[in-house]
């Protein structure tokens, strides 16, 4: 039944649209969430290495 829908919804332009855009949205999403943990890690990351520099100068 559901493969039957999808190749209904395939066979028009605006079917086609819609199934792009949903993927779209979805590759969107996933990339916010990942970028949004990049963000994190890389703060940390600035933090420690200045950390570690702060220690390297001052010893």
């Amino acid at each position: 039944m559901n493969l039957v829908l999808a190749a209904g919804l395939l066979a028009t332009p605006l079917g086609k649209l819609l199934v792009g855009l949903v993927a779209l949205a979805a590759v969107v999403l996933v990339g916010r969430i990942l970028l949004n943990v990049a963000w994190k890690l890389l703060l940390v990351a600035i933090v420690v290495v200045g950390a570690l520099y702060t220690t390297g100068v001052l010893l």
